[in-house]
């Protein structure tokens, strides 16, 4: 779909321009970050929403109006800084990236017979790079690709050893324009090999900017992986975040994302199951307040018989903010004895929140077990009364009710330091929410 004119194109391009000039050679990085920006002046941004599906509720015409320029390195950013944004641990392989820059003396990627490193420049030895999502996956994509440079590289080689968490950081900080960066990352893991990793996006400014993030995981056969999308945000900040993920044989993938903050925040996840006895649970819990949007669009594709997927998320709204849930699992006809569950359940606590909410199936097999739904609502004033009955005053009722509701997404954290890191976050955020909640019901 050609889209409308992007305003502050012209930025992006003397950018590239640029970008393109600083290379030593007409190499397959050079070529791949051309087609990019061919592709993203083809697409541009998908700044109309009417019969445009993917974002009919999530409006990008202030990213796309915006001109938001490339940073040069100039961080002074220190590890005790860095230990104040994310939860992290000396025994994790961990990648840090400032305003879009690899920054070495913040990182610590050493892990015996792993590659844990940053996107080289010559792609020879790396060329799935761009394959899992092309430059033809849409603009951001296109956009993210015409930047392609200093990304992480994490690939577990087949029959590994147990492999600690690899922890892959990316912070934004103070500038006096509006900046954007384009993270990238590629995660390969191993035939009969187990991963843990976690992408964290962070922030030490309350400025305006844009994070316009891709990631691509390759899961071969019998490989594991648990992943951790962390995102916190600016509340002026506009973040888009694109993942792709290629499943092989019995391979399983349990991904998790945490959402707290952002003018405007796109969580997009595609997922193919590829092959038999492939499986996904994907889950998330976002919190908004004030005018914030949050967008989970999430697709999986059921390509072969006897493939699982398990989609569940949860989202607490506040204020006059606004939420987006898209869950589409596509059953192929070839993928009979298929089982795909999905739900989306949602908690209001103001008159001003609002929620669109649209799990789907598309089903073209007739031996599967399937089931979708979705809800919106008030705290119950039942489950008040009944915790005031025992004491509790109606804001320390409302606020633990709140909690436990987030914790049953929380609890699928296996990671100790994110699983502590995030209930004192969630704690915490319960406090500044209005104490009287809700004055009357809603329903979707």
């Amino acid at each position: 779909m050609t889209t409308q004119p992007v305003q502050q194109y012209g930025q992006y391009k003397n950018d590239h321009e640029a970008l393109l000039r600083s290379s030593t050679s007409h190499d397959a990085l050079y070529t791949l970050r051309a087609k990019g920006m061919t592709s993203f002046e083809h697409h541009g941004f998908p700044v109309q929403t009417r019969d445009n599906e993917k974002w009919k509720h999530t409006n990008i015409t202030p990213i796309a109006r915006t001109a938001f320029t490339s940073p040069t390195p100039s961080s002074t950013l220190t590890k005790p800084d860095l230990r104040g944004l994310v939860p992290m641990h000396d025994d994790w392989a961990t990648l840090v990236f400032v305003d879009g820059f690899y920054v070495e003396s913040l990182s610590s990627p050493r892990l015996d017979g792993v590659r844990v490193s940053g996107i080289p420049d010559d792609l020879t030895n790396e060329p799935r790079i761009g394959t899992i999502l092309n430059h033809e996956s849409g603009g951001f994509t296109a956009l993210n690709t015409a930047f392609l440079q200093n990304g992480a590289l994490v690939n577990i080689p087949a029959n590994s050893n147990s492999i600690g968490p690899v922890h892959v950081v990316f912070v934004t900080t103070e500038h006096s324009e509006r900046i954007v960066t384009h993270p990238r990352t590629l995660v390969i893991v191993g035939a009969n090999t187990e991963l843990t990793l976690l992408e964290s996006y962070v922030t030490l400014t309350s400025n305006e900017y844009f994070t316009n993030a891709v990631s691509e995981i390759v899961l071969e056969p019998g490989s594991k992986m648990d992943h951790y999308r962390y995102l916190m945000e600016s509340s002026n900040a506009f973040h888009v975040g694109v993942i792709g993920v290629q499943q092989d044989r019995d391979s399983s993938f349990r991904s998790t994302a945490f959402a707290h903050g952002a003018r405007i925040a796109r969580n997009e996840v595609h997922v193919m199951l590829n092959a038999p006895g492939a499986s996904c649970a994907l889950g998330g819990l976002y919190f908004t307040n004030g005018t914030e949007h949050i967008d989970n669009h999430i697709n999986i594709e059921h390509l072969q018989p006897h493939t699982v997927s398990d989609l569940y998320f949860k989202g607490i709204l506040d204020g006059q903010s606004r939420a987006v849930f898209s869950g589409g699992v596509i059953v192929h006809p070839n993928a009979q004895k298929t089982v795909a569950t999905q739900k989306d359940q949602n908690l209001l606590l103001s008159d001003g929140a609002r929620i669109n909410t649209k799990p789907m199936l598309e089903i073209y097999a007739d031996d599967i077990q399937a089931a979708h739904g979705a809800t919106a609502g008030a705290i119950a004033d039942e489950a008040i009364y009944y915790m005031q009955s025992r004491g509790l005053s109606r804001e320390t009722a409302r606020r633990l009710l709140i909690q436990g509701y987030a914790t049953e997404i929380i609890d699928r954290v296996d990671l100790d330091i994110l699983h502590d890191h995030l209930e004192g976050l969630f704690s915490s955020e319960t406090h500044s929410l209005n104490p009287l909640g809700r004055k009357k019901s809603v329903s979707i």
